[in-house]
């Protein structure tokens, strides 16, 4: 690995969940050779500092409310095209994997991983290599060589939508009512409605309950 310009990878951390910065943090600190520059629990706030700070890595939680880690992912791009990307989730929803992957992500680490692949994922995303953690890359050739099962058609419809709907889909499958999305979003209740009512139709959920379960097993929302 040629780290001419300084000694430490310089990491980033973005996570909605301040226990989860602080344990990534301190897990990191603990071993030489990284340096956390920064961390933010939301992500908009995250990709201007981002771009202040042009961190070697940005650690990337893919459940956080408002913009997901998804959607995030070309912004923080486009505010530090230098730093690499590495996706965190306490879930393995394979289409998002596939969604990061192809958004630009350089890594994607599960959550419950074992601490030492920590360290390797970083290290493989600054030498330009992506990196799988076992968990998630098994899922994936599980998801390859299953064929299309009920859970491969969601994930296939969940790909279909866009940034403004997958914000949507996580407020509703909260719990949130039409009112509150609008407000939380910043729309007027009409367009809320059409946004739930579009995302039933596309995803064959019809009540927040569904919404919320196929959130969790996709990676949209944790447990």
């Amino acid at each position: 690995m040629n780290h001419a310009e300084h000694s430490n990878i310089t990491v980033y951390l973005v996570d909605d969940q301040t226990m989860i910065r602080a344990a990534f943090r301190s897990l990191l600190e603990a071993q030489p050779g990284f340096e956390v520059v920064g961390d933010c629990g939301e992500a908009r706030i995250a990709i201007e500092e981002i771009g202040e700070l042009r961190p070697d890595v940005v650690l990337l939680d893919i459940t956080m409310p408002g913009l997901s880690g998804i959607d995030a992912i070309p912004l923080a791009k486009k505010a530090s095209p230098r730093s690499r990307i590495v996706m965190l989730t306490h879930h393995e929803g394979e289409s998002f994997v596939e969604q990061a992957l192809k958004a630009g992500a350089n890594g994607y680490l599960s959550k419950d991983s074992d601490p030492a692949e920590l360290a390797l994922a970083l290290q493989a995303a600054t030498s330009g290599n992506a990196f799988l953690s076992p968990k998630v890359s098994s899922g994936l050739v599980a998801r390859a060589r299953g064929g299309a099962n009920e859970e491969a058609v969601h994930s296939t419809r969940i790909e279909q939508l866009t940034p403004r709907e997958r914000e949507v889909f996580q407020l509703l499958a909260l719990g949130r009512s039409n009112k509150e999305v609008a407000n939380e979003l910043s729309m007027s209740l009409g367009t809320a409605k059409k946004h739930r009512e579009n995302l039933q139709r596309k995803l064959d959920c019809h009540s927040p309950a569904e919404l919320a379960r196929l959130a969790i097993r996709e990676g949209l929302l944790d447990t």
